[in-house]
């Protein structure tokens, strides 16, 4: 085939959520449509996929809407039609994200510590049972406050 023949890459359609209503302009609504975040399960559902098939289409889906909007899943139907068909071509699939946890550190604010267990009020042994109140007296005030002529 030659490359005008194939078809061309063809993104999925924006999800449309509705605006809402806000008290401050009247409960008036300026645009009655925005565009969303992605596309809710019920709508991804209603077109016969599966939150990981879309998901590897190119569609984004959004787990927390709970929406379900007619014009939504016609316009996927109409997009995965044309898919389908050969007309478009979905985008390339994109690998999820690595998550790298970062390792825990500072072990004394944890109580990981003999000090920090005494700091935290976490150590029950006898001589250091009620050193934690310690740690909540009030400081003594210093001269008057500003504004009070009682001192």
């Amino acid at each position: 085939m030659s490359q005008s023949m194939q078809p061309q890459v063809l993104p999925p359609p924006d999800p449309l959520v509705k605006k809402p209503r806000l008290i401050s302009n009247g409960g008036v609504l300026g645009s009655e449509w925005r565009i969303g975040r992605g596309f809710s399960v019920g709508e991804v559902k209603a077109v016969g996929l599966t939150i990981s098939e879309a998901r590897l289409l190119g569609i984004r889906v959004d787990l927390n809407r709970d929406s379900v909007w007619d014009i939504n899943v016609q316009r996927l139907r109409e997009w995965l039609g044309k898919v389908i068909s050969g007309e478009a071509l979905p985008p390339e699939p994109v690998l999820p994200r690595v998550i790298r946890i970062k390792r825990k550190k500072g072990r004394v604010f944890r109580a990981l510590t003999p000090a920090g267990r005494k700091m935290r009020g976490g150590l029950m042994s006898v001589g250091l049972r009620e050193t934690h109140v310690h740690k909540w007296r009030k400081k003594p005030r210093r001269g008057p406050r500003r504004g009070d002529m009682s001192r």
